[in-house]
């Protein structure tokens, strides 16, 4: 049966993979000529000002737009200015700030030469502003003298491929273990969510939610009580349909994990025993729900 379910998820992603793509393609073009024309504007800002320029980098002015802002490491790993959430990290070695498997590429591009082209890498990083979860950022950076400047952002919204791509994950992972992977994604576990892509498990005899990937709040409660301010995620007609069919789509409002915004968001799900295993995508802002 696994084997069923997971033909049916490839099928499905041959169809919705392009749309995904470009939607994501569109919206990372449109953020990264923003990081770019930012951090441009701080290069030359920083050689016309010297260091004279990070006191501005940390301020709420012009070299903070929207989400985008500049921050500035030296190479030795010091933090020396910031318009974002790393401004706590300011004076401070980042080195000692991130995880082991960040800092070959940190170290990485803190060695590269000076020059005039704009590099690029990607990165995972959490903080306040992505309510703890680590988020891809990809950044585009340049050294000045012995200083690194970095403009970041985070990544467009998942697309419907890479959806699926976690929601079969899960339910091989559910298949061969459901406690284990119930506790890993109660945990927040990075094999159960990406971006802003999470696992929820609904249990369909008890119609409650086992695990929940975004909001451990969630877990063991009943569907007829879970709504939020548009509406009710799923429903009892959902679990009859997943139950007879196997896998079925559905669309509803709910919170982003990340803004906290109420967005449309369009969910995958299939049955595995017992259980509902679902992954949903936040769809592009003006896109309706079907």
């Amino acid at each position: 049966m696994l084997k069923i379910w997971r033909m049916w998820g490839i099928a499905l992603l041959s169809v919705v993979m392009g749309i995904g793509a470009v939607q994501a393609q569109t919206q990372s073009e449109d953020e990264a000529a923003k990081a770019k024309a930012l951090l441009t504007d701080a290069v030359n800002y920083y050689k016309e000002n010297g260091d004279k320029a990070l006191a501005v980098f940390s301020r709420q002015g012009p070299f903070v737009r929207d989400d985008l802002y500049v921050f500035a490491i030296n190479t030795n790993g010091i933090m020396l200015a910031s318009g974002g959430p790393s401004v706590m990290l300011i004076g401070r070695d980042i080195m000692n700030s991130i995880d082991d498997e960040l800092k070959p590429k940190f170290q990485q591009a803190l060695s590269m030469p000076p020059g005039d082209e704009i590099l690029e890498a990607d990165y995972p990083w959490g903080s306040w502003d992505t309510g703890g979860r680590k988020i891809t950022k990809h950044v585009y950076y340049q050294r000045v003298g012995d200083t690194v400047l970095a403009v970041g952002y985070y990544r467009p919204r998942a697309t419907s491929e890479e959806a699926l791509q976690l929601l079969n994950s899960a339910v091989e992972a559910v298949g061969a273990d459901a406690r284990e992977t119930f506790k890993a994604i109660n945990a927040l576990d990075e094999r159960f969510y990406k971006d802003d892509l999470y696992v929820f498990v609904v249990e369909m005899d008890s119609q409650r939610i086992v695990a929940h990937g975004s909001n451990l709040r969630l877990v063991g409660r009943d569907l007829s009580a879970l709504a939020n301010r548009v509406g009710r995620p799923i429903n009892a007609e959902d679990l009859t349909r997943v139950n007879a069919e196997g896998a079925i789509e559905f669309a509803y409002q709910w919170e982003h994990p990340i803004t906290g915004e109420v967005e449309t968001k369009h969910a995958f799900a299939r049955r595995v025993g017992s259980y509902l295993v679902a992954v949903g995508y936040y769809k592009p802002e003006g896109e309706q729900a079907e």
